[in-house]
């Protein structure tokens, strides 16, 4: 595995970003939140921030809420690259803001909007090469963004009809972290059945299915810490011992025996590459 430079942030969904009244989360946005991590980890509030909002299907009000909150937690470089096809992909402006960017945003909607749009392109060369070659340049993504980090990505599919073989749909990601598969929104939408079909298709990879307002801080391609208010779940079928996804037609319910389940929250941490849990200690501050 080749050594990682650059910081992963995969977000679960609807992080607190500081606008609403009645906060629905508990930590403190400006503090604690996780768009404060995100702040953090490219560099503080002199960090130039380029939000990507692609997957969206109102990419100028989503574009528009997050100038606000990173504002709000005091950041003055923020741009906004509205990507709207393969050709927006190549323009010098798009190039020039990628190659200069501490932090790359991407929002949620259509994770296959950001793979059909920038998959490929001079723009995705750039961000591949900058995060696996750069400390201190970190690539964040939220629902979407954060499902379109993989290679095997989750493209939809049914939570009510999980653990039916064809319930989860794949399509190609863009490969930052390909060891892994994401998922989002993930108590809230019930997607337990699609991740472990996912895991049961490719039982080498590792699930992560992330909550609302919860992300993973990943470092080296390997070190994941958890931040925000809700869980992740993590999903390790290296010990399968009975596995029938490939001989059982579309529709069909799957057998899968000794799937290995964690279920982590702020400041645990997970090792990708020994699969190993540390949790944190009772005692010790939340992250």
């Amino acid at each position: 595995m080749q050594k990682i430079k650059g910081t992963l942030i995969p977000i679960g969904g609807n992080e607190d970003k500081g606008i609403d009244a009645n906060e629905m989360y508990t930590l403190e946005f400006i503090d604690e939140g996780i768009l404060f991590h995100v702040v953090k980890e490219a560099g503080g509030p002199d960090a130039h921030i380029v939000v990507i909002p692609t997957a969206s299907s109102i990419p100028k009000e989503v574009g528009e809420n997050y100038l606000t909150a990173f504002t709000t937690l005091g950041c003055k470089n923020v741009e906004v690259l509205d990507i709207r096809s393969k050709k927006d992909s190549e323009k010098q402006h798009a190039i020039d803001l990628i190659k200069n960017a501490d932090c790359v945003m991407f929002s949620g909607g259509d994770q296959s909007k950001i793979t059909n749009k920038i998959g490929g392109s001079t723009i995705h060369k750039i961000l591949l090469d900058r995060y696996q070659n750069e400390e201190g340049f970190v690539i964040a993504g939220t629902s979407a963004g954060a499902m379109a980090m993989a290679n095997e990505m989750i493209a939809g599919g049914s939570a009510t009809e999980s653990f039916i073989k064809g319930a989860v749909k794949m399509y190609k990601g863009l490969c930052l972290i390909p060891e892994v598969i994401i998922d989002t929104h993930f108590i809230r939408r019930g997607r337990f059945g699609r991740q472990s079909e996912a895991i049961a298709k490719h039982p080498n990879l590792l699930g992560i299915g992330l909550a609302e307002d919860t992300g993973m801080i990943i470092k080296n391609g390997i070190e994941c810490t958890v931040i925000g208010s809700g869980m992740v779940i993590v999903f390790d079928g290296s010990k399968l011992t009975h596995n029938n996804e490939k001989v059982l037609k579309e529709g069909t319910p799957m057998t899968i025996a000794n799937l290995t389940i964690h279920v982590l929250s702020n400041g645990d941490q997970y090792n990708i590459e020994n699969r190993k849990v540390t949790v944190l200690p009772i005692e010790a501050p939340f992250i």
